[in-house]
């Protein structure tokens, strides 16, 4: 039996175009189908610069249907895994700052998963600026290791 705490909690994963973002899908998304809970996937766009003649507003909705094919994109990978509830949002602004303000605001968000780049220029701009903040954030920071495959990933959760 899933205790209420397990049910409602939530596993928040930043969705972009790196390659790395899947690894922290599927590391989110087996967790929750073998432990409950749900898997937020959460998307940031930037504020377009003010350009005038509504052409902010042009860019804001481009980056705001691209990020919900993003999102569609990861929604339908989730489902393949089968039985792991998700839901999704997007915000726009810094994305560090707009995480930060989902985790205040949801109280049921219980861990923030990330990946690593397997860049040699470092793990990545998001895991850089959580991880340097890991003792203050409300919640556990899950990194998960860049160049792992799936089933590697599945084999841990």
């Amino acid at each position: 039996m899933v205790s209420e705490v397990e049910y409602k909690r939530k596993f928040l994963v930043v969705i972009d175009e790196t390659e790395e973002c899947d690894r922290a899908l599927t590391f989110a998304a087996w967790r929750v189908k073998r432990t409950g809970g749900t898997v937020v996937l959460m998307s940031v766009v930037a504020q377009p610069e003010f350009i005038g003649m509504g052409v902010e507003d042009v860019l804001r909705a481009e980056a705001v249907e691209e990020a919900e094919r993003n999102l569609d994109m990861r929604l339908a990978r989730i489902r393949e895994i089968g039985d792991v509830r998700a839901e999704s949002v997007i915000r726009e602004g810094n994305g560090a700052e707009q995480i930060e303000h989902v985790i205040a605001r949801d109280k049921d968000i219980a861990i923030l998963v990330l990946a690593a780049s397997k860049s040699p220029d470092g793990p990545g701009p998001l895991v850089t600026h959580f991880a340097a903040r890991a003792n203050t954030l409300p919640i556990p920071l899950t990194i998960v290791p860049g160049h792992m495959a799936d089933e590697e990933i599945i084999a841990i959760c």
